[in-house]
């Protein structure tokens, strides 16, 4: 196993309740972000790219138990020999109908043979944007390998529960991707929480949030890729584009050394 991944984030436009061009503007940038020198091991896109916050019509939208997705995304991975951790879908699971309340927001990892090896569907639901009325909250953390290296996901609003990522960093996850839609005014936040996500847990967070309008919102980008000492090592603008930087995975083990975060915990302490 390499102590060395190079990731890329697909920072792209998402097209609310138009699937067809979403897929066709993610191929696009997927393609392109594997042309870079030298070539990413791990692609990563945003939150809901397949639909977007087209909520009111998400049961006739989401993706049949992620078919569309798999074929496409396993496909692109096996030809490209390339990890893809593909932002997280509008999924519709089995025995679900129009907005029978079994659409969940689910992330699906791919290897490079284009093998689907896990998937996480996001815990907390944001009740802001009505994400309760109309998705079904996922029951098991998003824990999984990348090559050897233990990793995880979470989605978006999931940032917010620092209980949820402690908890990933104590099971070994080295790396954390995390999807997102997140809107202005909230860059502040965006910043802020991710790193401290970093910091605390000693881990990369690799995140990647979209661009461009949907209704009344404005997404800001900032991709942003952050070290275990929660320095920003590289960062999107505002328009689409990839991201991309090399992670040291041996800087996870030498800061958890040198500030022993986890062996000084008191969790007997912290119960309330």
């Amino acid at each position: 196993m390499s102590s060395k991944m190079r990731v890329a984030l697909v920072q792209m436009h998402i097209e609310a309740g138009n699937p067809d061009r979403n897929f066709e503007r993610a191929e696009r940038m997927l393609a392109q972000a594997v042309t870079a020198d030298p070539k990413p091991d791990v692609l990563l896109v945003p939150e809901m790219w397949n639909t977007g916050y087209a909520l009111d019509r998400i049961g006739e939208l989401a993706d049949p138990e992620g078919a569309r997705t798999k074929a496409f995304v396993s496909a692109f991975s096996r030809q490209h020999g390339v990890n893809v951790v593909a932002g997280s879908i509008a999924n519709l699971r089995e025995g679900g109908t129009d907005r029978s309340g079994r659409v969940t927001n689910t992330v699906y990892v791919f290897d490079r043979k284009g093998e689907v090896t896990a998937e996480y569907s996001k815990i907390h639901l944001f009740q802001l944007m009505d994400e309760h009325l109309h998705l079904e909250a996922g029951d098991r953390p998003g824990r999984f390998e990348l090559e050897g290296t233990a990793a995880a996901a979470m989605i978006c609003y999931d940032i917010r529960f620092p209980e949820l990522s402690r908890m990933l960093a104590l099971g070994g996850a080295k790396v954390l991707f995390v999807p997102a839609e997140w809107p202005h005014p909230r860059l502040h936040h965006w910043r802020t929480l991710l790193q401290a996500r970093a910091i605390e847990n000693q881990m990369y967070v690799v995140a990647c949030n979209r661009v461009g309008k949907s209704g009344t919102s404005e997404f800001f980008g900032h991709s942003m890729i952050i070290d275990p000492w929660g320095e920003v090592i590289a960062e999107g603008g505002e328009d689409e584009t990839i991201v991309t930087a090399e992670l040291d995975l041996a800087l996870v083990d030498e800061v958890r050394g040198r500030i022993p975060v986890f062996a000084d915990r008191r969790p007997a302490l912290y119960e309330i």
